[in-house]
């Protein structure tokens, strides 16, 4: 584990930017960029496509260490190269972000109000790479869509487990049970997560890190609690679908809550863009988004 990248980690300023859409959200990333599903004709044009936008939001003179603290990838994203590195290389090396990697393989279906993480059969496999590529820390997702008191509890066991395996290859879990944010019963879930989020860090052995990911909480500083935890190296929130403008408000509002962002990052950004364009609205959207991760 890179000691300078887990004290950044833990002490700087900053936010996540998420640059990690998978197979199922890449479609929908590149539309939103101006590229329609005409523009190409397998996985492979559609992955050359969302990795020429990730570069291209990388080498953006925008796209630095005083507002961004690290960027999630998807595994295709660390095995291809941004310029003549790879990309993992390139943040740290270049622009002194550290890189995390989506772990993931997707969601179950729907059972007991929640999804779980499919199954990660390759999990140790892909740690072994994700080190050999200087990749600091992970991040896997899965989501609450019901008050379910049974799912929740599955849920986030699920999480802490293959987090402590993690763990235990070197690298940092970043975990991230999102809650649905068009739930009826949303406080409530909220409520039932943080005390099951709260269980969990306190039963880790002292040596264990993690950090976490939540959709951003009706009840403002809602999980300080969380936040406080020795356990718990730093806590970001996820936009889940918000506009960005309306993710920061309600980001601000939530003391030492920090961003990590994906759709309200890149909101606005075209391939059309002239550069000067493009990355004014890089700057516009990081300056916006930082500081409301800084409050």
């Amino acid at each position: 584990m890179n000691i300078v990248q887990f004290e950044r980690m833990k002490k700087d300023d900053g936010f996540i930017a998420a640059l990690d859409q998978s197979g199922g959200s890449t479609p929908k990333a590149l539309e939103s960029y101006g590229i329609p599903k005409e523009a190409y004709s397998n996985e492979e044009e559609m992955f050359q496509l969302v990795h020429e936008m990730r570069s291209r939001i990388m080498k953006s003179p925008a796209f630095t260490k005083d507002r961004i603290l690290a960027a999630i990838l998807f595994e295709k994203t660390m095995n291809m190269k941004v310029g003549d590195k790879y990309s993992a290389d390139y943040l740290w090396e270049e622009k002194g972000i550290v890189p995390i990697l989506k772990v993931d393989q997707g969601l179950a279906d729907l059972e007991n109000g929640v999804q779980l993480m499919k199954p990660m059969p390759n999990l140790d496999t892909l740690l072994i790479q994700a080190e050999e590529r200087h990749i600091f820390g992970t991040k896997m997702r899965s989501v609450i869509k019901e008050a379910n008191e049974t799912g929740i509890k599955t849920l986030v066991k699920q999480q802490f487990d293959i987090g402590k395996i993690i763990w235990d290859a070197g690298l940092v879990p970043i975990i991230e049970p999102e809650i649905d944010i068009h739930m009826h019963d949303k406080e409530k879930a909220e409520e039932m997560l943080k005390q099951e989020l709260l269980h969990h860090l306190t039963q880790l052995d002292p040596e264990y890190q993690v950090m976490l990911k939540l959709t951003i909480p009706d009840v403002d500083d809602f999980y300080l609690e969380v936040i406080n935890h020795p356990s718990a190296l730093r806590v970001v929130a996820l936009s889940g679908g918000y506009s960005r403008n309306e993710a920061n408000e309600k980001l601000s509002r939530n003391h030492k809550l920090i961003a990590s962002f994906s759709r309200a990052l890149s909101e606005g950004l075209n391939a059309r863009q002239s550069d000067d364009a493009f990355n004014t609205m890089m700057d516009q959207s990081i300056q916006s988004i930082y500081e409301a991760s800084i409050t």
